[in-house]
This record gives structure tokens, C-alpha cells and sequence, in this order.
């Protein structure tokens, strides 16, 4: 079910650009005929590309891996401790987000649900508690909080006899990762659970949400207590309604663009209670490794955003998930997911002005002493590169500088 607006007035506002000035003008003009002589970086081939990214890495010490491959021909560009396993930082968000796409499909969602074991009277009134079930939906906010009321409402509801009552159980209530011994972690950028709204920064979430949903329910003329309650929903309670989550090719594209660490541990503990043992940060990881495993691609698994220093993968590795990803019927909605070289996301300043620009598709990842890109290049050619630069004990600076660098070699590349 598409996640259903809210009514609200939406205001469009123009803005008139001012008429340029004479002399405004002429700039302009100066300044397209300056670009349109500057002359383009030159394409280089093979051997000249494996030689300047051999060079380019050399300052990024031994602590550091690099491994970037023609995704056509199979011609290896550079490749330097490429099979040795790295902390990821938020690389491991490529994993994470590759196994949801594979796994839900770009359109699947997260359900939020109004539920109840009781019947609904003749004059509207629900015999029994009312139950809102979580589905791990990282964006449930108050317009979908609404708009369920709206549905119960539209149900034949009235007046609740029983209490709303919050069911948060399809996640496990451990609000952070193994970083922090899975207790609330700030740099994560909520408090998992699978019911929360506002990022769950509530001492009780699934409390406040069940709160917040009692409040819309009245607004929408149904008669319920003052006091909720949290508990899991009967067996076979039937649906009163449904909201559902932005579809999963929206969710990666909003984990992956910002590297947003909440989105991703949500969609971990999410991949675990559908397709494992359950909503936990453990079986999400079991899941995702026994996704990637038919592409031998067998990285280590400790959480989804990559806060924890427990993560490993390497650059060949990277590349792997990379390659296959590709290939997939997925493969258009995985490259809207990157950010975009000198454009979008974390890299939107980033290699601007270089061949890299709108030719690469990227991930970054970041923490205390590691720094890490990787993605792959649409070459001015027309070639498929991909690469992955995993540096540590090396200042963020420099690693920029190189990885940057070796980037825009990457995508002046032409066979």
C-alpha cells in the first residue's frame, strides 16, 4: 500500500530571477568562451591509468587497500592488499542496502497496522483494546499516524472500549548497536525499534507513538482512553488499517546519499524479522551475509550503518558486491541509491571540476581514523569502472586528496 498523503495545502512558490545587467551579461559571456577553450582532461589507457593510481595510492600508507576493475573487460587497474579485510565505516551500508533491494524488491515497504481481536458494534463501538503494530518503519511520522486514525475511523470505529495499546515486538527493544553494547547510541541518529516516530528520541517509543496515535484517533471523532499501554497484538487480530512505509528503493536511496546510520540499522533488524530468526541486529546480519553469499561476497557483519569498529571487508570485496549489483534487475534503482560525484550527498563538494563529476556513483565512510570511497565510474568512454579505496592511519585531508584524485583517474579511463 503507497504511503497515502497527507491533506494538507501545499504552497508553490515562484521566484522571478532578476534581468542581468550589461556588464553581468558580458561576464557571462566571458566565462563561457573561457570554458569552452579550457581544454578536457585527456583519456588514458590501461597501462598509463595502472600507473598513475599505483602512483597516487603510494602516500596512503600500508595500512591502506586499494582494488578498482574494468566491469566489461575484467582488466584490473590497481590492486594493492586488496584482499586484505578493512574496517568499513559506512561501507557497510552498501551491504546492508544491497540485501534489502535483493531481498524486499524496490517496492516493498514496512507496514504499520491498526489491529484488534474485538468486534465493532453497531454503534461504532470496539469492544476490546486496539493495537498498534510496529513494522520497522524508519520515517513513521504523524501524518501516517493520522492517517491510520483516519482508517479506523473509515472501519466503522467510534469509540474504543479498551485501551490503545502499543505492540513493538517485531524488533527486539535494544536501541543501539554493538558499538555501544547495543544501549542508545547519539552518532547512530535515533533509537531503534520497530514502532517509533521523531526518531524514537523518547524514553519509551513505542509509548510516545501510541500516545500520538491516541491523539489523532480523537481528532478523527473516535472516543478512546486517556492511558495506553504496550503489549503484542493476539494472534489473528484483524486489520483496521494500514500504513505503510516509503518503498525499500526510496529507504536505500535515503540510507546511502546522507550515509543516514539510523535508516540503515533500522533496515537491518527489519531483514532480520522478515527473513530471519528475528528483528535483531544479529539475525539482520545473518541475513545479509547469507544474501551476498551467492555472490561471494562474504564481508563481516556486526551492524548496518558502520559505527562499529567490528566491521570488516575488503577492497576486492567491495568491488564484488559492486560488479554483481550491476547485473541485477535492480541494478537502476542500486545506482540511484550513490551519491553522485561533485553533486549530491556526502560527496556534493567533493571532486568538482574533475572527470569524476557526474560520472561516478559513490559511498563514503567515515570514522575516528579511517576514511573510505568507493562506488563506480561511467567513463567518458563509455566503460564501467569499479573501485573501492579503504585508507587508514591517514588524515581525513589526505585520504580526500588521494582517493579523489585516484577517482578522477578512474573515470578519465578509456581501455
Amino acid at each position: 500500500m503507497p504511503r497515502l498523503p497527507d491533506l494538507r495545502c501545499v504552497l508553490t512558490v515562484v521566484r522571478l530571477r532578476p534581468a542581468l545587467t550589461a556588464p553581468a551579461a558580458v561576464l557571462l559571456v566571458l566565462l563561457a568562451l573561457i570554458g569552452a577553450a579550457a581544454p578536457a582532461a585527456r583519456a588514458a589507457d590501461a597501462a598509463t591509468t595502472r600507473a598513475a593510481l599505483a602512483r597516487e595510492f603510494r602516500p596512503a600508507g600500508t595500512l591502506s587497500g586499494a582494488y578498482a576493475r574494468d566491469l566489461e573487460t575484467g582488466k584490473v587497474l590497481v590492486a594493492v592488499r586488496e584482499d586484505r579485510p578493512r574496517i568499513p565505516a559506512s561501507i557497510e551500508k552498501l551491504f546492508v542496502t544491497a540485501a534489502a533491494l535483493l531481498r524486499y524488491g524496490p517496492a516493498g515497504e514496512l507496514a504499520t497496522r491498526a489491529v484488534s481481536a474485538a468486534e465493532i458494534d453497531a454503534d461504532g463501538t470496539l469492544a476490546g483494546d486496539l493495537w498498534l503494530v510496529g513494522g520497522g518503519d524508519p520515517g513513521l511520522d504523524e501524518a501516517d499516524l493520522r492517517c491510520l486514525a483516519r482508517a479506523v475511523r473509515a472501519a466503522g470505529v467510534r469509540r474504543v472500549e479498551g485501551r490503545v495499546v502499543a505492540d513493538d515486538t517485531f524488533f527486539d527493544r535494544r536501541r543501539g548497536g554493538p558499538r555501544t553494547n547495543y544501549a542508545p547510541d547519539y552518532d547512530l541518529g535515533g533509537r531503534l525499534g520497530a514502532l517509533v516516530i521523531k526518531r524514537g528520541f523518547q524514553s519509551s517509543p513505542a509509548t510516545y507513538a501510541a500516545q500520538r496515535f491516541a491523539a489523532h484517533l480523537r481528532a478523527a471523532g473516535i472516543d478512546v482512553p486517556k492511558t495506553v499501554r504496550t503489549g503484542a497484538a493476539p494472534a489473528g487480530a484483524a486489520e483496521l488499517g494500514s500504513v505503510a512505509s516509503s518503498p525499500v528503493g526510496d529507504l536505500i536511496r535515503q540510507t546511502n546519499v546522507p550515509s543516514d546510520n539510523f535508516i540503515a540499522d533500522m533496515l537491518l533488524k527489519a531483514l532480520g524479522a522478515t527473513y530471519g530468526e528475528a528483528g535483531t541486529t544479529v539475525a539482520g546480519a545473518r541475513v545479509v551475509r547469507d544474501t551476498l553469499d551467492d555472490f561471494g561476497v562474504r564481508p563481516r557483519i556486526a551492524d548496518g550503518s558502520g559505527l562499529s569498529r567490528a566491521n570488516r571487508a575488503s577492497p576486492r570485496q567491495v568491488v564484488r558486491l559492486l560488479e554483481r549489483m550491476e547485473t541485477q534487475d535492480v541494478a537502476a534503482t542500486w545506482r540511484a541509491s550513490l551519491a553522485v560525484a561533485g553533486r549530491t550527498g556526502t560527496v556534493r563538494r567533493r571532486m568538482r571540476g574533475t572527470a569524476a563529476q557526474g560520472r561516478c556513483r559513490v559511498k563514503t565512510g567515515t570514522i575516528r581514523a579511517v576514511s573510505n570511497l568507493a562506488g563506480v565510474c561511467t567513463t567518458r568512454s563509455g566503460r564501467k569502472v569499479g573501485f573501492a579505496w579503504l585508507m587508514q592511519g591517514i588524515s581525513f585531508y589526505g585520504a580526500h586528496r588521494i582517493q579523489d584524485r585516484m577517482t578522477a583517474l578512474v573515470a578519465r579511463y578509456d581501455g
